[in-house]
């Protein structure tokens, strides 16, 4: 117990030091964790054998990781990512292969050690990329979601390559210990759940329909168990059965997924996915947050406090060289396949970089290579360095981007949220130019606001003009708690990101019913969307502009002010009911031009329009008529 304590006060101290450190100085908490793991491993040597079982018990938060992702995507979206699954992802992971794969040959190693050698080093770092992305709110970036693509590509690719290697085994030379027995190096992991697996010893049909039937699995009772497990947690009033039901469901599905040889991420992402439309997606994303935090900072600690700095001082040189190599080469690989498919300037740069090391899941190709002797003991040694050495180097990469970025004139940076010190019955999400207008009227009518916004400089701006907002992300469920939106009376969501608008309603109708809702849209797609999720009120941005413009036109061509008001309010009102008539023919996904319910059913309203305008006209031009006489 006393050796526990210790290191629990080692790694967590080093990471409560080194991490505030880093961020302070704009480094990143990637890098404090790594440089809090070098600390109290090579250079103070604080750490022991308990390193590497670390490094396999944080990988689990990677694991939660790619779960909360898929919390993020639904089934539609992923199935829009396909192209760039198949296409960007895969052309990646070949082209990066084979050049690496050349490098290895034209170093001297046979061509299935370097084949074995390039599959390993092609693959980057699902935890440093994704925690960086997200930190640096790059993640619905261009680049930044093309980098996903390609990092679930490569989580995916890990399966085949797995079950790839043991046929390269056959050409390996057997490697002899010193009393002339064939080495079975034990270093990998990959047989680690022999005694539990469902498909050992099994034909390769039995296999793929264990598979299946694991998979589907996950997905069924994602949808028809999750939310009877959900209402009767709830029903027992602790709020931390939330969270261990959460960790329950990540946990499971993990553990599946090794009964049946598969990657733990692959289906915790799928479950995600399948979660997505949850009600309940929140609440999983609130309770796992933390969990996933800490085990991603360890897993980076463990990262630094594993290299074997012995090894690394005896060369030290080669081996950065070779780190830089491999980076170099990623690199190119990724900016001409980052150009091929149509990324530019900063999203192309963010993409090149963001992906150019190797990754968490080379340790485990390269051990398993080992372990078939694919690979000499010697060399795996090495390039687990040259891994390690590559993720340390990435945020430095990261680094260079934020220069990169700021040349080209379009640089995104962090600011701290605001304490919020004041409540009022009305809340706004959004403080651009819709927002001001809604704000302004409200004020004026003698109605106190909350006004929240995570553009600084439009915070900072309307500051000067007198007016308080508030810094922060209005998305997060803390912060529209500090703002007082129990106490609230209307609610309106004025952001200019529709994804944003619609997951902010969904959540704030689930969590608060009886607020009264009003949500800015985009076009009519939007408000169906917006109608789905929970609004009461909903505005189109152009709507209102466009129809005083069409009243102006009535004016100049013939008709009285009096009478351009009564179509342009007619119209209004006869639109407003029809969206909502439409909102139920309206089929997710699918395009107006292809819903011949939708089309059929909007000519008839179209045509109810005209009517209602007309006869309005010609009920005035007969009481005109009567006055006359």
């Amino acid at each position: 117990m006393e050796e526990f304590f210790y290191q629990a006060t080692i790694y967590l101290g080093a990471a409560v030091i080194a991490v505030p450190l880093a961020a302070r100085l704009g480094l990143g908490s990637v890098l404090g964790y790594l440089a809090a793991g070098i600390a109290i491993g090579p250079i103070f040597g604080l750490t022991g054998t308990e390193t590497e079982d670390l490094r396999h018990f944080a990988e689990f938060g990677v694991v939660m990781m790619l779960f909360l992702i898929g919390l993020e995507l639904e089934p539609r979206a992923l199935w829009a990512m396909r192209d760039k699954l198949i296409g960007l992802g895969g052309m990646q992971v070949t082209a990066s292969t084979l050049v690496l794969m050349a490098a290895a040959m034209a170093a001297g190693e046979p061509w299935h050690v370097s084949l074995a050698v390039g599959l390993a080093l092609s693959l980057s770092s699902t935890a440093i990329v994704l925690q960086t992305l997200s930190e640096k709110g790059l993640m619905r970036t261009g680049g930044g979601r093309s980098a996903f693509s390609v990092l679930l590509t490569q989580d995916i690719a890990v399966i085949p390559i797995l079950a790839f290697l043991p046929l390269l085994g056959s050409y390996a030379i057997p490697q002899f210990t010193t009393d002339g027995s064939i080495s079975r190096d034990s270093a990998g992991h990959g047989g680690g759940h022999g005694s539990l697996s469902l498909v050992d010893g099994l034909p390769g049909w039995a296999v793929a329909l264990v598979t299946l039937a694991a998979i589907a699995s996950i997905i069924l009772a994602g949808i028809y168990l999750t939310r009877p497990l959900f209402r009767f947690i709830h029903a027992s009033n602790l709020r931390e059965m939330y969270t261990a039901l959460a960790l329950m469901i990540v946990v499971g599905i993990s553990f599946l997924m090794t009964l049946v040889g598969l990657s733990p991420a692959l289906g915790a992402f799928l479950a995600g996915v399948v979660l997505a439309n949850s009600e309940f997606r929140h609440e999983l994303e609130s309770d796992l947050n933390p969990f996933k935090g800490l085990l991603l900072g360890l897993f980076f600690i463990t990262v630094g406090a594993g290299i074997n700095y012995r090894q690394f001082l005896a060369d030290p040189g080669d081996l950065i060289g070779l780190a830089l190599l491999v980076i170099f080469a990623k690199g190119v690989v990724l900016f001409a396949v980052g150009r091929a498919f149509g990324l530019r300037r900063r999203r192309l740069w963010l993409f090149t970089l963001s992906l150019a090391q190797a990754g968490e899941f080379g340790f485990v190709l390269l051990a398993f290579s080992t372990q078939l002797n694919v690979i000499p003991a010697a060399l795996s040694e090495k390039l687990l360095l040259v891994i390690a050495l590559s993720m340390l180097i990435t945020p430095l990469l990261f680094i260079a981007y934020d220069l990169l970025s700021k040349r080209m004139g379009d640089a995104l940076q962090e600011y701290e949220p605001d304490e919020i010190d004041e409540e009022g019955p009305v809340i706004i999400a959004g403080i651009g130019r819709f927002g001001q207008i809604v704000n302004r009227l409200v004020q004026a009518s003698g109605f106190k606001t909350v006004v929240l916004d995570h553009d600084m400089e439009a915070v900072q701006l309307m500051r000067r003009f007198g007016v308080k907002s508030f810094l922060g992300d209005p998305t997060r469920p803390e912060l529209l708690k500090a703002a007082g939106i129990a106490k609230a009376k209307v609610f309106v969501v004025a952001l200019d990101d529709p994804e944003g608008v619609v997951k902010m309603v969904a959540y704030v109708r689930r969590s608060y019913p009886e607020l009264h809702i009003i949500a800015r849209a985009k076009d009519r797609n939007h408000v169906y969307e917006l109608y789905k999720a929970g609004a009461d009120d909903i505005v189109r941005e152009m709507f209102d502009s466009s129809v005083r413009a069409g009243r102006y036109v009535l004016e100049n061509v013939g008709l009285s002010e009096y009478e351009a008001a009564q179509a342009a309010q007619t119209f209004y009102a006869h639109d407003r009911t029809n969206l909502r008539d439409l909102a139920q023919h309206w089929i997710p996904g699918v395009p107006a031009s292809q819903n011949p319910a939708y089309i059929d059913r909007a000519r008839e309203l179209e045509k109810a329009i005209e009517s209602a305008i007309f006869e309005m006209a010609e009920r005035k031009r007969k009481k005109s008529a009567e006055a006359a006489e």
